[in-house]
């Protein structure tokens, strides 16, 4: 199943996450953090293809629903 890289994604590699900062064609700059409540980590850059390899052992969090999905406009009442 293929993935598509979206700014903002959550990844969980061993004991850090991994958060995508800025997405660009071929570059990728992400930060390392270990406790994601504080976001204290280190911002870091990489070609989207070492990036790539890098994911391959992590795994994607789920995003949060957001707090106003309830409240659109678009959505059934």
């Amino acid at each position: 199943m293929a993935l598509k890289l979206q700014q903002g994604q959550i990844w969980k590699h061993g004991d850090e996450f991994i958060r995508i900062v800025q997405l660009a064609r071929l570059e990728v700059g992400y930060k390392v953090v270990r406790n994601l409540k504080t976001g204290e980590g280190t911002h870091r850059h990489a070609s989207k293809k070492d990036f790539c390899r890098l994911l391959k052992s992590a795994t994607l969090l789920a995003p949060k629903p957001a707090a106003n999905a309830a409240l659109s406009p678009l959505s059934p009442v």
